[in-house]
């Protein structure tokens, strides 16, 4: 049985973590894993076709290719492997989470990583001066990236919530924040009988009714255009798909207790959201709790912070159903 790497190789590794995220910004940044769709190519073509430097390309994709993304053959020549596949471009690409994540002007705010870590401020705020929701509209390219990067594999995660959860019951289900209805249309379509509402500000909502109509389930569905933090729309269940990770405790709270107010008694509500395990368990939420921490202000939560979340706002949390996704689907009661 092989040994695991002295304490000191296991932190030099996590230390040195941008070594390989770089190379991998890099790498997707010029559409590498699509160049090589048709089979392996040349450093020498690879360079050609980015307009990059040849020798320092190959010391990218040597690197990339260390750790099983991309592998080298004959020639100094590299193809796709499975990990290099979820970089090609299409539905279900990491491409655009890898550009978003490592984006030069992300790497600014961490900067201040610190500073959020004595305040409990956003980095944002220290280094744009504003929250990080204005800060993007304030730059529309990165914010059309960090939009890609938050759908590029939204369907496949909408499509393990929709096959773990029962939705029968439920006569009215209102996604509040939710967009342009990519997750209310994929329930809709696995529920011929259900009816829901998509609702969310009304700068998002003028387009939600023409992708609902698109998706065939405008007739069993709404656009309601509101603020989350002011109202929600009645209903017998409530759903919301990474909304109150964003926020803090307060936040999170005026949110649910607007929709306790708008729904019937028993009524349910569905949380979309990573769960954060028990200590000393590693969870992605625990690493993506660093980006709520440098960016929102929010934060990810444990099974026990969100029920008492849900409590301090009427509604008992019932049970968390895990699906073949990140994320889990968190059932709650109102009473």
């Amino acid at each position: 049985m092989a040994q695991p790497p002295p304490a000191s190789a296991q932190v030099l590794q996590l230390a040195s973590s941008r070594y390989v995220a770089k190379p991998l910004y890099v790498a997707a940044k010029l559409g590498i894993a699509d160049l090589l769709v048709a089979g392996p190519q040349s450093v020498e073509e690879l360079a050609r076709r980015t307009g990059t430097h040849a020798p320092s390309l190959y010391r990218v994709l040597r690197c990339l290719a260390g750790v099983g993304i991309f592998r080298e053959t004959d020639g100094c020549a590299f193809e796709l492997t499975p990990a290099a596949q979820t970089l090609v471009t299409g539905e279900g690409s990491l491409r655009p989470m890898v550009m978003w994540v490592g984006d030069p002007r992300l790497d600014h705010v961490w900067e201040a990583f610190l500073w959020s870590v004595q305040t409990g401020q956003p980095a944002v705020e220290k280094v744009h001066g504003k929250p990080v929701f204005k800060w993007l509209s304030d730059e529309p390219d990165l914010a059309q990236l960090f939009n890609d990067a938050m759908s590029s594999n939204a369907a496949v995660r909408y499509a393990a919530v929709v096959a773990a959860y029962d939705f029968s019951g439920i006569r009215r289900l209102v996604d509040v924040g939710g967009g342009h209805g990519a997750l209310m249309a994929a329930i809709l379509k696995a529920n011929p009988v259900l009816k829901g509402a998509v609702y969310d500000l009304p700068a998002v909502i003028e387009g939600t009714g023409r992708r609902l109509a698109e998706w065939g389930v405008a007739d069993r569905c709404q656009a309601i255009a509101g603020d989350i933090f002011r109202e929600a729309p009645a209903a017998d269940a409530h759903l919301m798909s990474s909304v109150l990770h964003d926020w803090d405790d307060e936040r999170c709270g005026l949110i649910l207790r607007n929709c306790h107010r708008a729904a019937e008694p028993n009524a349910r509500l569905l949380i979309m959201e990573m769960v954060a395990t028990p200590a000393n368990e590693p969870s992605f939420a625990k690493l993506l709790d660093m980006q709520m921490l440098t960016m929102t202000g929010g934060r990810e939560r444990t099974e026990a912070e969100y029920k008492e979340l849900l409590r301090g706002a009427g509604y008992r949390l019932n049970r968390v159903v895990p699906t073949q996704g990140p994320a889990s689907l968190l059932e709650a009661i109102r009473e």
